[in-house]
């Protein structure tokens, strides 16, 4: 089985299925594509987010803010407010996605370091691990899980960062999750980080409907498409594509304990 430890469920392009939810999930399914996360970007769609989701036993979610949702002080969800919520619902297996991105613009760092502040905070409180986007901000996403990260640690996700970060986070109790980006021409370095981690610290994922991988670049991403980005990295780490499928499944569930609970 091939878990998808990060998409956007909410997010697809439904055209292809007649707008059958269903039968993207199926398309899914003959892939072996047997569980996915639905991971949240922002607190006012959570609850559509979570509607589409939550009679299925095979979806997890996760409750949080994206940093590049956080324009202002107004935008940053408390520590109480995120527990309170996460305790009131029954999916939740993580924290976030949260994070830091200065790749647009420097002028939120602040608002971003205090919103990726709380959701550490949180997720340590309620003992869940943390979904983290992180894009040119290296040291401060570092620092902050060093100083505020707990002890279920976490997963650096859609990973394009050096190889001396990745390294560090797994310091932390952190994995790397990769997605299709590593498939891509003018990805090399991002494959030799994958040959630098450890297949006990991978994740993978398509974070659709964005970046689809190689063969499929140019149309929208979706979960089945994650067997393509298992493939790339089985290639890479030289072993069969059964074992990879197996090894990141068994370090989704290990992450994600919660997930494991209804496994």
């Amino acid at each position: 089985m091939f878990v998808d430890s990060h998409c956007h469920l909410d997010k697809l392009d439904l055209s292809p299925y007649n707008n059958d939810f269903s039968a993207m999930l199926a398309a899914a399914h003959e892939r072996n594509v047997g569980r996915m996360l639905c991971v949240s970007i922002d607190i006012d769609q959570f609850d559509t987010m979570y509607e589409l989701i939550k009679d299925n036993p095979a979806i997890d979610a996760s409750l949080g803010v994206h940093p590049l949702h956080v324009e202002s002080e107004a935008g940053i969800e408390s520590v109480e407010a995120l527990v309170n919520r996460v305790q009131a619902l029954d999916k939740i297996v993580a924290i976030g996605e949260t994070g830091l991105d200065y790749y647009y613009s420097t002028d939120t760092q602040e608002i971003q370091q205090q919103s990726f502040r709380n959701h550490l905070i949180a997720a340590d409180q309620l003992q869940l691990p943390v979904i983290v986007h992180t894009r040119d901000a290296r040291d401060d996403t570092l620092s902050l899980i060093q100083a505020h990260g707990g002890d279920a640690g976490g997963v650096l996700h859609c990973f394009t960062e050096s190889r001396e970060m990745a390294l560090r986070a797994l310091d932390f109790n952190y994995m790397i999750s990769f997605s299709g980006i590593v498939t891509f021409r003018n990805a090399a370095e991002l494959r030799d980080v994958v040959k630098a981690i450890p297949l006990d610290r991978i994740l993978i994922e398509t974070d659709s409907p964005y970046l689809a991988p190689v063969p499929h670049r140019g149309k929208k991403n979706e979960p089945k498409f994650v067997v393509d980005v298992a493939q790339c990295i089985a290639d890479l780490k030289g072993v069969r594509l059964e074992e990879l499928a197996n090894i990141t499944t068994e370090n989704y569930f290990r992450l994600f304990s919660h997930a494991a609970q209804n496994r």
